[in-house]
């Protein structure tokens, strides 16, 4: 007979092994006392206990903070190895590919130095080549990360729910849990922030304005636009977005235990055969992206009754989300109307366009379009798929 089994609420936590220590804790102890017993033990002929305690204390109390503290809900040695390898990484980087290329001759020749301090400063700013999980996007808005599978990018729309019945919150609750019940892959749910840019909106306004029936209308139309011009100005916009992250595997990871996820074992030979073999196959990446789109589809049916709507990203919304995550506090959005990195602008400065709101800023020429039917995808814009209320 089967009884239920109580689950933490905080379903990350680790197991507690002893005195509700974990593994880890264990073994940061263990290992620091039985350092400091063995060093008790050579030196004890000849160093007396004071001195020695004097040493020692410090030395445990280090320890034991390192393995007992948290800083927001990380251990203390995380977050000290995460700084050594902050540290030991290169501190600027660049996008580029095909490696950081020397600078030209005829710009080395007329470089100068002088003193110690440009020098040093000059070997601080070596840029490394930035090197990320995402290799990029397909045009169904699929993310290829290489040998780590493939992942896609969903919004998905909110609901009150403080405002519901009890019993109608009881049926979303009901709802969400036949969601999590299904779940048999990683899937992220991420809540982000970022800048709301009503530069559209107020010029939508300020055009549409003398086109309106009533001049109190047009009246209405310019207050408004002035109305959003000064909050924009004033206050640091914000909207949340909620997004669904679906991701899924090239290869199998190989049998199953009987909790649902992979055995380590199976993880390690995974592992071992990843480096083994390097490539992915075309048709085991095809296989992934069918099954990630069914699972996607799976989401959007046992969501839906709960007034959840899911709105998969195409090509240039996923790498929209993509470049801002990269560059959280960018002012400008990423879109089609700016130019990218790789691109060769051919339009002069006097035939751009100005934009009004931003005074000295020019909008790029739009991008040529593609025979078939629109413009590039990896490029192309972050239109409206999300409405935004003030």
């Amino acid at each position: 007979m089967t009884q239920p089994v109580r689950i933490p609420s905080d379903v990350d936590r680790e197991d507690r092994v002893l005195a509700n220590l974990t593994v880890r804790q264990l073994a940061i102890l263990a290992v620091t006392g039985i350092v400091l017993y063995g060093g008790w033990t050579l030196t004890r002929g000849a160093v007396p206990l004071l001195i020695f305690l004097i040493v020692a204390i410090p030395i445990g109390v280090v320890a034991a903070v390192l393995a007992l503290g948290q800083r927001d809900g990380v251990s203390l040695d995380r977050l000290l190895l995460a700084a050594i390898r902050q540290r030991l990484q290169p501190r600027h980087r660049v996008a580029a590919p095909e490696g950081v290329r020397a600078a030209p001759q005829w710009l080395t020749s007329r470089s100068t130095t002088t003193g110690q301090t440009d020098t040093a400063s000059a070997s601080e700013v070596s840029p490394a080549a930035l090197r990320l999980p995402a290799e990029g996007v397909t045009e169904a808005g699929v993310i290829d990360l290489g040998t780590d599978g493939v992942a896609i990018v969903a919004v998905a729309s909110t609901v009150n729910f403080a405002l519901r019945t009890p019993g109608e919150q009881e049926a979303l609750v009901a709802s969400f849990g036949r969601y999590l019940h299904s779940i048999s892959a990683p899937v992220q749910v991420l809540i982000r922030a970022e800048r709301l840019d009503l530069s559209r909106q107020i010029s939508d306004l300020r055009e549409a304005a003398p086109g309106l029936p009533h001049p109190m209308l047009e009246a209405a139309a310019r207050e408004h636009a002035t109305y959003l011009d000064q909050l924009r100005r004033s206050t640091d916009l914000l909207r949340r977005q909620v997004l669904l992250v679906l991701r899924e595997p090239v290869r199998a990871t190989g049998p199953i235990d009987g909790l649902g996820g992979a055995s380590p074992l199976a993880v390690l030979r995974a592992r071992r055969r990843r480096v083994r073999s390097g490539e992915v196959t075309d048709t085991a990446r095809r296989s992934a992206e069918t099954r990630l789109v069914r699972r996607l589809g799976e989401a959007t049916e046992l969501l839906s009754p709960a007034g959840i709507t899911i709105t998969p990203l195409d090509a240039g919304q996923a790498t929209a989300v993509l470049a801002t995550a990269c560059n959280p506090d960018s002012i400008i959005p990423p879109s089609a109307g700016l130019a990218g990195a790789d691109d060769v602008i051919t339009t002069s400065a006097a035939a751009a366009d100005i934009d009004d709101d931003a005074p000295g800023r020019y909008r790029a020429a739009p991008r040529p379009r593609t025979p078939d039917n629109g413009a590039t995808p990896a490029t192309a814009a972050l239109d409206d798929w999300e409405g935004s209320d003030l």
